[in-house]
């Protein structure tokens, strides 16, 4: 056999198990194979956690009344949120407003003694521009009644108040509209929002687009 035909036969010889090039060919399709199982099973991750099935108020306990289940990716960001493996926390109420059909966050969530607001009913005659809904923040002003000049100059009493509830009401006899809203208050803000009540305070609120609290 001459030498051309020896490097031919080489050539065309079947490869050894042995063979440290098939061993290694072998090697990268098994390890491509494992990285887009990976990858799939990664993507098709879900985890199911609890959602608000209404807006869920500052103060409202968290129940199987109020939330649904949800199918959701949340990656790393899991253990922010209420899980259904986990089960609801008991005896905690929402310290934080939370909207309808949105993910229950942990940070949402506190016991009763941790509120540092609560909802006070304020009735204004004037008409709210459409933005001041449930959740938006809007500053309170009061005028206590004068006798010279009918109501003192009005007063910024609660600057950026939340928002918890708004109704439509009427005075007595009908005759015209009026606008209850449930605005949330802190302790230190509460005894003068209560005594400008009592005193037949006017009560004016302006929304406020900014959010910024006191």
């Amino acid at each position: 056999m001459t030498t051309v035909d020896a490097t031919a036969a080489a050539r065309l010889k079947r490869p050894s198990w042995k063979d440290p090039r098939l061993l290694v060919g072998i090697l990268l399709v098994l390890a491509s194979v494992a990285g887009v199982i990976s990858l799939v099973g990664s993507a098709d991750t879900t985890t199911e956690v609890y959602a608000a099935r209404d807006a869920i108020a500052v103060g409202e306990m968290l129940t199987e009344d109020n939330v649904v289940r949800a199918k959701v990716r949340l990656g790393d960001t899991e253990q922010q949120y209420i899980t259904v493996e986990g089960g609801l926390p008991e005896g905690v109420v929402a310290v934080q407003r939370i909207g309808k059909d949105q993910l229950v966050p942990r940070q949402s969530l506190g016991a009763v003694d941790a509120l540092d607001r609560k909802p006070v009913a304020v009735t204004v005659q004037e008409a709210l521009p459409s933005q001041a809904i449930a959740g938006t923040r809007v500053d309170v002003w009061v005028a206590l009644p004068d006798a010279k000049n009918g109501f003192s100059e009005p007063k910024l009493l609660l600057p950026g108040a939340e928002v918890a509830e708004i109704t439509s009401g009427s005075t007595a006899l009908g005759s015209s509209r009026s606008t209850v809203l449930m605005v949330l208050v802190s302790d230190r803000q509460m005894p003068e929002l209560l005594g400008a009540q009592a005193n037949q305070a006017k009560i004016s609120v302006v929304w406020n687009p900014g959010g910024a609290a006191s």
